[in-house]
């Protein structure tokens, strides 16, 4: 009840701050994650496992304290297919701070706390009943105008079993126009003497500009057999 109420107060808290706008005269760039900006997702997902699915609607919060902090609540609804259940599952929240640096080269250093929220139930199929708690550091490096990496590592904490390692990553983004970008994002988890292979391949596709934004995205788990599908849609405030 209490991880349900601290949601329901960051999606409250975020919710009441949408109201601010983007500068109408600025173009935004969101092929950047390190340039940070208030906006509402909405996303329709399905998670396909061995045998079973689940599927619903994640909805993610963003709100830029200034152009240098951020806020995330992500509160995602799903319907396990084998325990004909509905309902919240694991939600999370996120503080992004990026610290500019002054070269085209290593252009940001971002470091973030992260925690993932144990609200679905487990036994109905809707959470990992765990609390994940995890800190790191993102860079930002520019290889070319349309080409930047953002490589990052954290440490990972499971409250529920005690295990703690680490997470790498090397997000690759690739802005083919003003108006389209990928996300390219490899990583792999290192828990204990076990790694954990994942990815993500994000299509984005800005509607109108610095207001609307679509996205297709495939979040597969090699190691445990898993594959995520998203679409959605952005909206900048």
């Amino acid at each position: 009840m209490k991880s349900i109420l601290l949601s329901l107060l960051f999606l409250g808290t975020a919710t009441s701050l949408f109201s601010q706008q983007n500068n109408a005269n600025e173009n935004i760039d969101p092929s950047k994650p390190t340039n940070l900006y208030t906006q509402v997702n909405v996303q329709a997902e399905l998670n396909s496992y061995k045998g079973f699915s689940t599927y619903g609607t994640r909805l993610n919060f963003q709100y830029a304290l200034n152009p240098d902090n951020l806020i995330l609540a992500e509160v995602p609804f799903l319907y396990n297919s084998e325990t004909k259940k509905f309902g919240l599952s694991d939600t999370r929240v996120r503080y992004f701070n990026v610290q500019r640096m002054n070269s085209n080269k290593l252009f940001a250093l971002a470091p973030f706390v992260d925690i993932y929220m144990p609200t679905g139930k487990s036994a109905h199929g809707l959470g990992g009943g765990t609390w994940s708690l995890s800190a790191g550091l993102i860079a930002g490096l520019g290889f070319s105008k349309n080409v930047s990496m953002f490589p990052g590592v954290s440490y990972v904490y499971l409250t529920e079993s005690g295990k703690s390692g680490m997470q790498i990553q090397s997000n690759v983004s690739l802005k083919f126009s003003d108006n389209t970008f990928v996300f390219v994002n490899p990583s792999a988890m290192f828990i204990n003497s076990g790694v954990t292979w994942q990815g993500e391949l994000d299509v984005n596709q800005i509607i109108i500009q610095n207001k609307l934004k679509g996205n297709i995205g495939w979040l597969p788990n090699f190691t445990n057999k898993v594959n995520t599908f998203r679409i959605g849609v952005t909206f900048f405030m």
